[in-house]
């Protein structure tokens, strides 16, 4: 049967699900498809080409249709979406991340990032870098996000147990982590991800008032 890239990049993102990013090697896929190797080279001239057609897959769903509502909640709302669509597959923000994907999926999300922010008003520069900075935050907690998680274990277990390990480290000799030990290990994601783009958004009204 003739693969097309569609289908390597399906089988690509299911078995991410297995091995994570680290494991997925070539050699690994052509074996999950019952192919030869060389034969994914036809599509993919390496595992970097493979990945950028991932991560742009990756985000395919990601603002299809924004919402109606003023800048910053369409800027709020593609940064969700995002999130959600890179917690869809194991490391997939590790994927995007290591990728400089020019491909249709990922120019449109920026085109509708940097749209909203330049209706808005904003100048060019602080459009382009605001839609940068926005979905740097997005992959930054969204890779922490995922690493923290433990493949088919427990969440809370493993939070648990880090939490443990850390106090233990600390002490009494960092007193103002210490007192904040709660909140670093708060394990509602949802809550930290909304206040964390709530402050990129809140810096982001600040320039667009001074410019």
């Amino acid at each position: 049967m003739r693969l097309d890239r569609e289908q390597i990049v399906a089988a690509a993102l299911a078995l991410l699900d297995e091995v994570g990013v680290d494991g997925l090697t070539m050699r690994v896929l052509a074996d999950a498809l019952k192919i030869q190797a060389p034969s994914l080279y036809w599509h993919f001239k390496n595992k970097q080409a493979l990945l950028e057609a991932m991560a742009d897959a990756l985000i395919a769903p990601v603002a299809r249709a924004v919402p109606p509502g003023s800048w910053a909640e369409q800027v709020s709302s593609i940064a969700w979406e995002l999130r959600a669509a890179l917690r869809s597959r194991r490391d997939g923000a590790r994927v995007f991340a290591g990728t400089f994907s020019i491909n249709d999926n990922v120019i449109r999300t920026a085109d509708h990032l940097i749209g909203v922010l330049m209706n808005a008003g904003m100048p060019r520069r602080n459009a382009a870098w605001g839609a940068l900075t926005v979905t740097y935050f997005v992959l930054g907690f969204t890779i922490e996000e995922q690493g923290a998680a433990e493949p088919g274990g427990s969440e809370g277990v493993a939070l648990a147990a880090r939490r443990a390990e850390f106090t233990r480290f600390i002490g009494d000799r960092y007193p103002h982590v210490a007192t904040c030990i709660p909140d670093i290990f708060d394990g509602d994601q949802d809550a930290r991800f909304r206040l964390g783009l709530e402050m990129q958004l809140a810096g982001l009204a600040v320039l667009n008032t001074a410019s």
